[in-house]
């Protein structure tokens, strides 16, 4: 898969043409890589074109620094689609890429036609928590939080009908740079856009886990509340909705940003 030098990291990307107006941004999620969203690449496939990355210091990027901020991850997406010479561009992330999606809509909502944030906050956790969770993985390393990774990523449900793809994304999870993850949980620590919704005007889609006790459905409802024009969903998930139902999280997608 290609990369490309940003100002500050080695991007390492996916770009699938598949012939449409249309191209939509896919955003991971906090220790993950851009394989997490292959189980909706056929649905949106027929729809849109599909831009895949790897965030700095995740998957098979580079990362330069200890810490990174929202503002820092936002700006490499603006890189990236800029260096690809992409237009008609619509943005979807998940978690962390939910809170840069989040920053993209008020600080550069002239890139993007409309917005998808899906199981995430407007403040995600607390300062001190983050601190606690570096902390943790810096002294025991990334294997030390699989199992509650597990736990809070997918329903007991979707754990025991598909262990293989839990086993898979805990072995991506695992095979991050410690150096990366770290920085990026810096991001979610210090990213705060209670305060700022109401610059959010772009047509924001919000998807929101029934089942996701890291960013709840009241998270979505305060989000809703307090930006432009939204429209909440909820799926029968824990915190990766886009894989415990694939087919109904894309075709959400689809329908909001064709309608």
């Amino acid at each position: 898969m290609p990369k490309i030098e940003l100002k500050n990291f080695t991007c390492h990307y996916l770009y699938e043409n598949f012939g449409h107006d249309k191209t939509i941004v896919l955003s991971n999620s906090l220790g993950t890589n851009l394989s997490m969203w292959e189980d909706n690449i056929d649905e949106l496939s027929h729809h849109f074109n599909i831009l895949r990355y790897d965030k700095r210091g995740h998957g098979q990027s580079t990362i330069n620094q200890d810490k990174v901020s929202i503002d820092e991850l936002g700006e490499d997406v603006i890189e990236l689609i800029d260096a690809l010479k992409l237009e008609n561009v619509y943005f979807c992330g998940i978690s962390i890429g939910g809170l840069t999606g989040q920053w993209l809509g008020i600080n550069r909502p002239d890139r993007f036609k409309k917005i998808i944030i899906c199981n995430t906050a407007a403040k995600i956790g607390t300062v001190e928590g983050w601190e606690a969770r570096v902390k943790q993985v810096t002294e025991f390393g990334l294997g030390s939080i699989l199992e509650g990774t597990a736990d809070r990523w997918f329903t007991p449900a979707y754990r025991a009908n598909n262990p293989e793809k839990v086993q898979q994304i805990l072995t991506d999870f695992q095979a991050n740079s410690l150096q990366g993850y770290t920085a990026c949980c810096y991001a979610v620590a210090n990213a705060d856009f209670r305060n700022q919704l109401d610059k959010l005007t772009i047509p924001l889609l919000i998807v929101a886990g029934s089942q996701d006790e890291v960013t709840t459905v009241e998270d979505g409802k305060f989000i809703q509340k307090s930006a432009g024009l939204t429209h909440l969903i909820t799926l029968d998930a824990a915190h990766l909705s886009n894989m415990e139902h694939p087919r109904e999280f894309a075709k959400h997608i689809i329908h909001f940003i064709q309608h």
